[in-house]
């Protein structure tokens, strides 16, 4: 079976045989994957050169399929079924009740190494969607993206606190970033404005109604403040430490500064982006004086599928706008590349 892997190279990936996954407990279920899509969060091992030729670094966390095989313990799903494989899956622990538990995190992963894919505890894990094989691709997308990327801009959203009414100003303009500014604007935002270096990303934000603010042509902080005096009452980061300035230098306490200028007295921030270390140059009095609250943290998919396959199935929400590209997975080397640069929303492996 093909996988897409990384062996250590940064900036590299290869796409490499791997074992057929095979059920192993009674809870799993076996998903043969019919999409398979990259995600800005794989950028980062793939900057940094993760794995080895001998230990492989297996990509790949957001996915659709249908269920080929289940295990004898099984209950709640059958052989056939079409289901979403979230980015964070259940550990045997699983309760809804985010004060008390903390998802595995998967990200970059192997619980999507290649057309197959075993999926622990499925009961749990597998999100059920309404499709069958006669659905079409763009339908089937729209489901895809409640794995990972639709659920992370939604529940995005909320950890700042947002109200119908708000006003916001999302920082980076991928895929989290377009879907957050769609949520907002599904969730009645008076206005949305969105910061990225990518014209076409900001052209695609403004089809859908945002504002798009190129930070290398203006500041975007005196930008939003010319139109928004008081401040905007939400501000989201989705960039995380790897964050540039209009030099391209990398300065991860950037954007964070930037949302505490551009956010109102009792406003909020949300914190999408991955960051692993603290900073120093971070000055978290002016966001005391402001008396900002700040949500962070990794999303649990499965808190907000029911309500988000809802919006699809209805008609309401249609997060495929942001695809770009259906590849092949030989072809993932080359738009790995594509998507570094900037030239690609969101590529899609059909398998």
């Amino acid at each position: 079976m093909r996988a897409v892997a990384q062996l250590g190279i940064p900036f590299e990936v290869s796409v490499i045989d791997v074992p057929v996954p095979r059920l192993q407990y009674g809870t799993d279920a076996i998903v043969r994957i019919d999409a398979s899509a990259i995600c800005g969060s794989d950028l980062h091992p793939f900057r940094a050169g993760a794995g080895s030729p001998t230990e492989p670094h297996l990509i790949g966390h957001e996915a659709i399929g249908y269920i080929s095989e289940i295990g004898d313990a099984v209950q709640f799903l059958n052989i056939g079924d079409y289901v979403v494989i979230p980015c964070n899956n259940d550990d045997g622990h699983y309760t809804g009740n985010p004060d008390y538990y903390v998802p595995e995190v998967n990200y970059g992963g192997s619980i999507l190494p290649g057309m197959l894919s075993r999926v622990p505890f499925a009961d749990n894990t597998l999100v059920p969607i309404p499709l069958n094989a006669s659905s079409d691709v763009a339908t089937m997308l729209d489901y895809m993206y409640v794995g990972d990327i639709f659920a992370t801009a939604w529940d995005g959203l909320g950890w700042s606190d947002f109200k119908a009414g708000d006003t916001v100003a999302i920082f980076g303009a991928g895929p989290v970033g377009l879907l957050t500014a769609y949520s907002a604007i599904l969730r009645g935002a008076a206005q949305v404005y969105i910061v990225d270096r990518h014209q076409s990303r900001l052209d695609l934000a403004e089809s859908i109604g945002a504002i798009g603010i190129n930070f290398l042509e203006t500041d975007p902080v005196q930008e939003i403040i010319a139109r928004e005096p008081n401040g905007v009452r939400r501000g989201i980061e989705c960039v995380g430490f790897e964050a540039q300035n209009e030099a391209g230098v990398q300065d991860s306490s950037l954007i964070l500064k930037q949302l505490v200028n551009v956010t109102a007295t009792r406003g909020g921030i949300s914190v999408i982006g991955i960051f692993n270390e603290g900073m120093s140059d971070f000055n978290i009095g002016t966001v005391y004086n402001k008396g900002i609250s700040v949500g962070t943290g990794y999303v649990w998919p499965l808190n907000t599928a029911s309500e988000l396959v809802a919006l699809i199935s209805a008609g309401v929400a249609k997060p495929n706008f942001i695809t770009s590209s259906l590849i092949g997975i030989e072809e993932a080397p080359e738009y790995f590349q594509r998507f570094e640069r900037g030239e690609e929303f969101k590529v899609v492996i059909i398998c």
